[in-house]
């Protein structure tokens, strides 16, 4: 039977296990110089002018150098995205997947206007801003210090990086994954169930993706 580390990791669902695998092998061929964040940022005249294509992809996985702020993104989308994907989207690994890249298209479309190469950050905090939404009443301690309730906790966490980091850019990015949250989050809980009272395109991922990922 796997123990430690290795029973640990099986224990994360799937979608949030492949992205967190990786972002960790991405900054650590970045660490070892593998590669450069040169070779992974995304802009539009690269990706799809210069025939780059996988510039689309792998500015999501790039958290930066390990550091402090690594740790700090990563830590967070890992314990956020996990219990989302093993509550709202228990059994639904095509919805979930579904939901990550109908934001990352939407933060693909942003990143010209405010000027960010990498939105790993930005995506990371879409589960975040999701799960705060959908618990509303949960109390949150955060790092033993306050407690809040889960709806202020995109707020807590942006006001922190934005310390962690000295200025108000660097949390800008966080700022957006949070507006893209929130669009997701109107789309599948309030347009989907209380407007059109049924599953859209924006809540439900396609047949042919459930069955990709064995959901039908």
């Amino acid at each position: 039977m796997p123990v430690g580390i290795e029973a640990w990791i099986i224990q994360i669902p799937p979608v949030t296990r492949a992205w967190l695998a990786l972002s960790v092998l991405t900054s650590l061929a970045v660490q070892c110089q593998l590669v450069t964040p040169l070779q992974l940022y995304f802009s539009p005249k690269s990706a799809f002018l210069n025939a780059q294509p996988w510039r689309a992809v792998t500015n999501f996985f790039y958290f930066g150098t390990i550091s402090l702020d690594f740790v700090f993104h990563l830590f967070f989308f890992m314990r956020y995205s996990r219990m989302l994907e093993e509550s709202s989207f228990a059994n639904r690994k095509a919805d979930y997947f579904w939901l990550l890249l109908l934001s990352s298209a939407m933060l693909l479309a942003l990143s010209p206007l405010f000027n960010l190469p990498f939105l790993s950050a930005p995506l990371a905090f879409v589960p975040i801003y999701l799960w705060s939404r959908r618990h509303p009443s949960t109390p949150i301690s955060l790092f033993g210090l306050f407690t809040i309730t889960a709806p202020y906790l995109p707020v807590a966490l942006v006001l922190f990086a934005w310390v962690l980091n000295g200025t108000w850019k660097a949390a800008a990015g966080d700022l957006v994954g949070c507006a893209v949250g929130h669009v997701g989050w109107f789309l599948r809980d309030v347009w989907s169930r209380e407007m059109v009272g049924g599953p859209t395109v924006f809540s439900d991922a396609p047949v042919r993706l459930k069955r990709w990922f064995g959901d039908e």
